[in-house]
């Protein structure tokens, strides 16, 4: 008798062992199929290649956190002097760490109240930009200053890969939505402008840069050639376009 009750208390186990392993199967199966089912693109490309290596690849690179393109200062947030009824400024240093050219563009929940300078750009490996962001400050309901509170407006920097130096267009983020990415989403925090701070400081620095950087782009680059005529006479822009202008007036 004990030793069919053995027998039988050894059976039991085996058949419990069984249902187990095959619950914990199925359990990783679904949720494999979630996490396809998750990643659209992933679950076209492995119906077309089920059993293949690349498929397995996919899975992994799905799995991993997406790596940062660019690198940001500040990291997650944008400082704002509050001066309520005034468009104030803030700065952020966005620079490409990638080995790839990098194109990237700001978004904004308040599109009427917030601008960007640029709005976009593309960065080769290595460079760096300090963008200015313009903002209208409200003046508060209930009289009171929000410094040093975050606001509900926020910014969302997009990137995307792009293939070498190209001049940057919006369009390039429509025709390849899959491939940008959401780098950061930056919350707005108003600072008091009449007490100073380290955040404050910092923000006065990075703004007086981005002025000198924005008033250089807007210089004309340097012709190391100029066009010359006669004795060496060079051709300045206001002749030039007197002479399109009267040649104009011939033809007409």
């Amino acid at each position: 008798m004990a030793v069919a009750q053995q027998t039988r208390h050894a059976t039991s186990n085996v058949k419990v062992w069984g249902l187990f392993k095959s619950a914990f199967r199925n359990g990783s199966s679904s949720s494999s199929m979630n996490n396809h089912h998750y990643d659209g693109s992933l679950s076209l490309r492995e119906a077309s290649h089920p059993h293949g290596s690349s498929s397995v690849s996919s899975v992994a690179k799905s799995l991993l956190p997406t790596r940062r393109r660019l690198k940001l200062d500040p990291p997650t947030k944008l400082y704002f002097p509050y001066e309520p009824g005034k468009q104030v400024r803030s700065a952020i240093n966005i620079k490409n760490i990638s080995k790839s050219h990098v194109a990237f563009k700001f978004q904004t929940t308040a599109p009427k109240s917030c601008f960007m300078r640029p709005p976009g750009a593309i960065l080769a490996p290595g460079e760096s930009i300090i963008a200015t962001l313009f903002k209208f400050v409200e003046h508060p309901e209930d009289n009171e200053k929000p410094v040093n509170q975050k606001s509900k407006v926020k910014f969302r920097i997009m990137s995307l890969k792009v293939n070498g130096p190209m001049d940057y267009v919006p369009e390039l983020f429509d025709e390849q939505k899959d491939q940008a990415a959401v780098e950061q989403i930056l919350r707005v925090v108003f600072l008091d402008p009449e007490h100073p701070s380290p955040a404050l400081e910092k923000l006065n620095y990075q703004l007086a840069d981005a002025d000198a950087s924005f008033e250089a782009r807007k210089k004309p680059p340097q012709d190391s050639d100029p066009k010359t005529i006669g004795e060496g006479l060079v051709i300045d822009e206001w002749k030039e376009r007197r002479e399109r202008y009267l040649a104009g007036q011939q033809l007409t």
